[in-house]
């Protein structure tokens, strides 16, 4: 089991941070490369595959749960999942393609009453691919209880 797969629940195939690359109190930095042969390419879109916008966010918000799962075990280990409660100010600037490698930075804006609020960005090099803004509780699902 690899470090990402310590710290959060997401395993193959969703998961969509391939490893950390540095952190600090205010946030966390990944890399993931999106691999030609993942199912999803077979369909979005044949012959001309593009990395869909939800599955970019979807490893952005993967960041954010790996910074949070850091910063809360430093106060005991976190019990419970990460739940995305909200998004907004989704801004896609540039595709990915099958192959690209990505660097995906989360920083920390605040805490409210137990809801995490991220800022998160994807590059490709310099190139700006995306950021949003997210918040995140961390709980115990009804399944799970």
């Amino acid at each position: 089991m690899n470090e990402v797969e310590k710290l959060i629940p997401h395993r193959p195939p969703f998961l969509f941070v391939d490893e950390i690359v540095s952190e600090t109190p205010e946030g966390l930095v990944a890399r993931r490369t999106w691999r030609a042969d993942e199912a999803f390419y077979k369909g979005h879109y044949p012959g001309a595959p593009i990395t869909p916008g939800v599955l970019l966010c979807e490893a952005v918000f993967q960041t954010g749960a790996l910074y949070l799962s850091r910063s809360l075990s430093e106060k005991g280990a976190p019990i419970g999942v990460p739940l995305l409660v909200k998004i907004s100010n989704v801004r896609f600037r540039s595709p990915v393609y099958p192959g690209d490698r990505v660097t995906i930075e989360v920083s920390k804006k605040d805490t409210l009453g137990g809801f995490h609020i991220l800022s998160g960005l994807m590059k490709r090099g310099d190139t700006r691919i995306l950021s949003v803004q997210f918040s995140v509780a961390w709980r115990t699902p009804e399944a799970a209880r």
